[in-house]
């Protein structure tokens, strides 16, 4: 683990150095080392772009186990494919994910302009996730899939960690009808000019950090 992060230094201090106190199986992890041996690795981006594939699709297995709280970090393929198509990302742009979750906004964007021919290493990606496992899930996400970004944990409500700055795209599936609490915003706070969203219900609170 610490050579991964030795060779990928976007991933330091983020991958998981308590294996041998997982409870997994010894048969099982053996099994999952020869089924990895197998892969050769001769064509580095088709690998790349496989065990990103398999990153996702464990995702989402995971995410469908987890029900209602399995959408806090991982937004159906399908949903989030059709906002990147929607939004048409182009070389040179900036995007923003304020609720990043895994990255699978990120991912997508990549792939966009990836099948157009473009390159995907032209894009500047910014997210910010509260939760500390999602946030280091997003980061070993875009590692496999070769992509960089500049990756924050914490709470979007209260500690944006993008005050000033402005993206091209902001491209989110943030947690809907969550309580939150105004009085911790400063009145002079740039996302309350059209005034301040309801504590009830954070979806106008977001729409306005999308704007800010």
């Amino acid at each position: 683990m610490e050579a991964l992060e030795e060779e990928n230094p976007q991933l330091k201090g983020i991958l998981p150095k308590e294996y041998s106190r997982v409870l997994i199986d010894n048969q099982v992890l053996v099994e999952l080392v020869n089924l990895f041996s197998k892969i050769s690795f001769h064509d580095l981006e088709q690998e790349k772009d496989l065990l990103g594939d398999v990153y996702e699709y464990f995702l989402g297995q995971f995410a469908d186990s987890e029900g209602k709280r399995g959408g806090e970090f991982f937004t159906p393929p399908s949903i989030v494919k059709l906002l990147v198509e929607i939004l048409e990302p182009f070389e040179g742009a900036r995007i923003f994910d304020p609720a990043c979750g895994s990255g699978g906004m990120f991912v997508k964007s990549g792939e966009y302009l990836t099948n157009r021919l473009k390159d995907r290493n032209k894009v500047s990606f910014y997210g910010q996730e509260l939760n500390q496992t999602t946030w280091k899930l997003c980061k070993m996400n875009l590692a496999l899939r070769g992509l960089t970004g500049t990756i924050e944990q914490g709470n979007s409500y209260y500690d944006d960690k993008f005050l000033d700055m402005r993206f091209d795209f902001v491209l989110s599936n943030p947690p809907f009808n969550a309580d939150w609490e105004p009085k911790r915003l400063s009145p002079s706070d740039p996302r309350l000019r059209y005034g301040i969203p309801p504590a009830s219900n954070a979806n106008f609170l977001w729409i306005h950090h999308f704007i800010g």
